[in-house]
């Protein structure tokens, strides 16, 4: 059993190494996912527990995502030089320190430093398992693929606010940090049994430092001037310097990535008219997933006051319409247009969150949860055709730095969505000091319009051929 070249993994397992190499990279991707939404519900005992606002409490959710975001294209570079069965591993055992170090955190300030270094890891993680799943499967089932790896990762974001909930009321929010350890113990166990050591590997050549540097400037001063304008009494100065940081430090890692010759972002990529468009689609859907994951819980908890508990067994019913629909969309697009899927999945999800929009405080939790299943079924849809739109016209030695460039659209459009979708509370109608329900409809409108928006580039995404690739 030390063999664990290519051949001999396909010898030893057969037809269903791939299936096993696809259920290991996806529970590092459940164990992202899981850590990204279980905080969600722990916000306002976490918030009591150590006496912070949301504006700081806020961080702990944007923190992730921002870190998250920000090191996810540097996932090319690992995979090149380490290939994936070492970078996997080593981020999953890293994962589960810092998790844990979280989980003992005295102050505010530690916990939200935890959950930074568990997004930083977290942006490692993600693009692997797209990656390989593009790398190990031929073209026409790759969208299967997708479906079934998806449909097990949505198990996560499902069960991950009824699980918190439930640890919340039950235990305590400090267990919540515990709660993905396991998951990425088993997967270490499962990457040194099915994962090959890499077939051939580029030359070595230098990271780009600079421009990672670059990225975490603009994307944090960006998220933090966002964050000042929620309390913007007394912050003009802080607005001001960290909206001129954002600009500056982007224009500096644009020209930076033009320039060098390994760019974190590759600006060729992004001047073929079909992946630039399924770049703005996954900003879109970042927004749609991260915002409405984000603002159920705090809708229904602030506004209609229900339990932590309750909040989670309100999208229970939605995760696991997400995890049927999943292998549904994924084998559909193996056969049809991606376009056509993206845009029928934005069109199911503009109607969920037009339906929370306008909903009162009477509507009863069955219409809610109903509500919430419709845009799980959009982005049932969306997810999967959006992967093959993007990733299948790439040739082979483009999918790792696909992967990422796919996968940081999405979280840069889910931690701005994030972010605009507090604001635009933090700005909404207030009684007593707590936003009222008119906030909330405001919000639900916003993430509405900027969804509807992608419709335009979608409709450039064509039908890619379903030839065979090889799979290496």
């Amino acid at each position: 059993m030390s063999d664990f070249s290519l051949q001999a993994l396909q010898a030893r397992y057969g037809p269903k190494w791939r299936w096993l190499a696809v259920g290991t990279v996806m529970l590092g991707t459940m164990a992202t996912v899981l850590s990204a939404t279980i905080i969600n519900v722990a916000l306002p005992d976490i918030m009591r527990d150590f006496g912070i606002g949301q504006g700081q409490a806020h961080w702990m959710v944007t923190g992730f995502i921002a870190a998250m975001t920000t090191t996810m294209l540097t996932t090319g570079w690992l995979l090149d030089h380490f290939g994936l069965r070492r970078s996997l591993a080593a981020a999953m055992l890293i994962f589960t320190l810092i998790a844990i170090a979280g989980g003992f955190a005295p102050g505010p300030e530690w916990l939200i430093l935890a959950r930074i270094g568990m997004g930083a890891v977290a942006g490692l993680m993600q693009p692997m398992a797209m990656y390989l799943v593009f790398r190990v499967f031929p073209k026409e089932k790759r969208g299967q693929a997708m479906g079934i790896y998806g449909m097990g990762v949505i198990l996560a974001p499902a069960l991950g606010p009824v699980i918190g909930g439930f640890i919340v009321d039950q235990l305590s929010w400090r267990y919540v940090m515990f709660a993905p350890a396991p998951v990425t113990l088993l997967g270490i166990y499962m990457v040194y049994r099915f994962l090959p050591w890499p077939v051939s590997r580029p030359e070595p050549y230098r990271f780009d430092f600079i421009g990672l540097a670059l990225l975490a400037t603009f994307i944090g001063t960006s998220l933090d001037a966002l964050n000042a304008l929620q309390h913007a009494e007394g912050q003009g100065l802080r607005i001001a310097i960290g909206g001129s940081a954002a600009v500056i430090s982007l224009a500096l890692f644009i020209l930076r990535q033009r320039r060098t010759d390994h760019p974190l972002l590759h600006l060729g990529l992004l001047l073929r008219p079909e992946f630039f468009s399924a770049c703005l689609g996954a900003i879109a859907l970042g927004l749609a997933l991260f915002g409405s994951t984000y603002l159920i819980p705090l809708f229904v908890q602030s506004a209609l006051h229900y339990s932590a508990t309750e909040a989670g067994l309100l999208m229970l019913p939605a995760g696991i319409a997400l995890g049927v629909t999943f292998p549904i969309a994924g084998r559909m697009a193996d056969r049809r247009p991606a376009r056509l899927m993206i845009m029928g999945g934005i069109l199911i999800f503009a109607l969920s969150t037009s339906l929370f929009a306008l909903s009162d405080v009477g509507l009863s939790f069955v219409w809610l949860a109903l509500w919430a299943v419709i845009g799980r079924i959009g982005l049932g849809l969306i997810m999967p055709a959006l992967s093959t739109g993007a990733l299948n016209p790439l040739e082979a030695h483009e999918l790792g730095y696909g992967s990422s460039i796919i996968n940081f659209t999405r979280q840069l459009g889910g931690a701005f969505g994030v972010n605009i979708v507090a604001l635009t509370i933090e700005y909404g109608d207030h009684s007593n000091g707590q936003p009222t329900i008119d906030a909330f409809h405001t919000a639900w409108w916003l993430v509405t319009v900027f969804v509807l928006v992608a419709l335009w580039p979608i409709r450039r995404i064509g039908r890619t051929g379903a030839t065979p690739d090889a799979a290496v």
